[in-house]
């Protein structure tokens, strides 16, 4: 799988929105340490911009802005063949190249860049309010390389939206069982009430998920939709 897969199977932005919000409150349910979670997002990153990021704790990363001008997706695989740090220092060519000027600002911001200034991507994606579909740039990856872009290890929760997908993905990483039913409901928003919390994690209280909430961008019955 390479990006090109990827903008093939991944959603409109509206609904992988939505996912990023649940796969965030997800990780803050099972992970009450900010510092352990994989997947988070925070609604007021920037004026006007929202930001889903997922963090492997091994130097593997994605990053998802939600902006006026629609979404723009970063990953890096620092173990990818095509990473700027085995090529010269450089972005592989094509990856950034074509990123058109709305979102040329992200392709630049300092938390996706390195001390000097070079963009930490191995895998771009991006999509206008009113396009039909994910581009991405032009790129002629590595003949040899299974996962040249690290795009089928970085978005694989992106492409499989499956509850069954998280829950796979949970009980391997934090390593307790995770109930399936529990997922499915936070995968369609609905309201976070004290079984459901307890029934994801006994240790976390609805009350102290509330800044997470905020954050987030979870719809509760108390709050207007996000």
């Amino acid at each position: 799988m390479t990006v090109y897969d990827v903008a093939r199977q991944l959603p409109g932005i509206a609904d992988l929105r939505d996912l990023c919000r649940a796969l965030a409150m997800l990780d803050a349910i099972l992970s009450p340490e900010w510092e352990s979670r994989y997947y988070s997002m925070n609604t007021k990153w920037a004026d006007g911009e929202e930001m889903a990021s997922m963090r492997n704790g091994s130097g593997n990363e994605y990053s998802i802005v939600f902006s006026s001008a629609g979404a723009y997706i970063r990953g890096f695989d620092h173990e990818a063949p095509m990473s700027p740090y085995g090529n010269d220092g450089e972005p592989w060519p094509g990856v950034i190249d074509e990123v058109p000027e709305p979102f040329k600002p992200f392709v630049e911001e300092p938390a996706f860049t390195d001390e000097d200034g070079v963009s930490v991507v191995t895998a771009c994606l991006w999509r206008g309010l009113t396009d039909d579909r994910w581009h991405h740039g032009t790129i002629d990856f590595p003949d040899s390389a299974v996962d040249p872009d690290g795009a089928a290890g970085l978005f694989e929760l992106l492409v499989d939206r499956s509850p069954e997908a998280f829950q796979r993905f949970a009980e391997d990483y934090y390593e307790v069982p995770v109930d399936l039913e529990a997922v499915s409901q936070v995968y369609a928003l609905q309201p976070l009430l004290p079984e459901l919390v307890s029934s994801l994690n006994p240790g976390v209280s609805l009350s102290d998920l509330a800044q997470d909430i905020r954050e987030v961008g979870y719809p509760q019955p108390d709050q207007e939709s996000a």
